[in-house]
């Protein structure tokens, strides 16, 4: 037998742990039910903020919502997507890396555009609206 893997790998073997480091996690039900946990307390988290308005500062709570909302997506990748260090020869790290990199832009970006909007957008003062025509 050769040291390297076969080009296709046999499906039976994959399954069976004969593969050749290729192979992707397999969750238990413990795993799902511990990521189905976990993403039902980070969704009540932010829902609670916002409803009872916990903060007075609305960037305080702002910040909070989007870091349980990326701390969730990783919990999904996670739990849910099974990435970790050994499956795929650690190519689902690398995909998890980019996901936490695209998604932090991401973030910042729409805060940016928001903020912009409401800088930019919102009505004006009584004084400049009394000087409309």
């Amino acid at each position: 037998m050769s040291s390297q893997a076969p080009a296709h790998e046999d499906a039976h073997e994959a399954h069976h742990g004969h593969s050749h480091g290729h192979q992707a996690g397999h969750g238990t039900f413990r795993s799902y039910m511990t990521g189905f946990a976990l993403s039902v307390i980070l969704t009540a988290i932010p829902f609670w903020l916002v409803m009872a308005g916990v903060f007075e500062s609305l960037a305080v709570t702002a910040v909070l919502v989007m870091a349980i909302g990326a701390i969730q997506i990783v919990v999904h990748m996670v739990f849910f997507l099974h990435m970790n260090p050994r499956s795929e020869g650690g190519w689902t790290m690398m995909a998890l890396i980019f996901t936490i990199i695209i998604v932090a832009i991401a973030l910042s970006g729409s805060l940016w555009v928001m903020h912009h909007l409401n800088t930019n957008m919102m009505p004006m003062s009584p004084e400049m609206m009394k000087n409309m025509p």
